[in-house]
């Protein structure tokens, strides 16, 4: 068994038997300053689907439901902590500073339509609504285009995942180049966040 196969077989297994509440706390928490990614999640639900576990309408409610609930609980974040927050607890999360001036740049940049893009940015994503609630935007208006943006998008991965389930014998066709891709993104993942912590503790060293 190849590394998509076996991660597509587990990631599903988990997801199916762990049902809709999965998928809520996943989206939930990819909504927020964790570090999961929907492209992760999504799809696998996807799978569920086209082997008959889910439902389009189940997946897309639940899922989204999780992002705006999420999504408004990092807008709290940012009301009552921002800054503060990431300073002190972005280094459990993988994120930092440097992170949120360039999400807080963005949210500048292009006002609050920004809240709907983002969905479709990783990292952004994760913690755009935290300068939604530093900048005190109106609560109904972020929920809306939250609501709007998270839908599509969660829509649009697990269109993606049902469509490569009921296409897997082809797919698995080319599962050694697939492997070697997802063994790929493992590889530079793990170095990006190797790199990450070597320039942190260097510039530390420094300074």
């Amino acid at each position: 068994m190849g590394i998509s196969q076996f991660l597509a077989t587990y990631i599903t297994q988990f997801i199916e038997v762990s049902g809709y509440t999965s998928v809520y706390v996943l989206m939930v928490m990819e909504s927020m300053v964790f570090p999961i990614p929907s492209e992760a999640v999504m799809p696998f639900a996807g799978f569920v689907i086209a082997q008959g576990g889910f439902t389009f309408f189940g997946v897309i409610a639940v899922s989204t439901f999780g992002s705006i609930t999420g999504s408004i609980a990092s807008y709290y974040i940012g009301l009552y902590g921002g800054r503060r927050f990431i300073n002190r607890y972005g280094k459990y999360l993988l994120l930092n500073d440097e992170h949120l001036v360039t999400t807080e740049n963005f949210f500048k940049r292009h006002g609050q339509k920004t809240i709907f893009i983002s969905r479709f940015i990783p990292i952004v994503r994760h913690l755009i609504s935290i300068p939604a609630g530093m900048s005190k935007m109106n609560l109904i208006k972020f929920s809306i285009y939250t609501i709007i943006g998270a839908g599509m998008w969660n829509g649009f991965l697990t269109w993606v995942g049902y469509k490569f389930k009921q296409n897997w014998d082809t797919v698995m066709k080319y599962s050694e180049i697939l492997d070697i891709f997802v063994l790929g993104l493992i590889v530079c993942g793990l170095g990006f966040f190797i790199y990450k912590h070597w320039k942190k503790y260097r510039n530390k060293k420094q300074s």
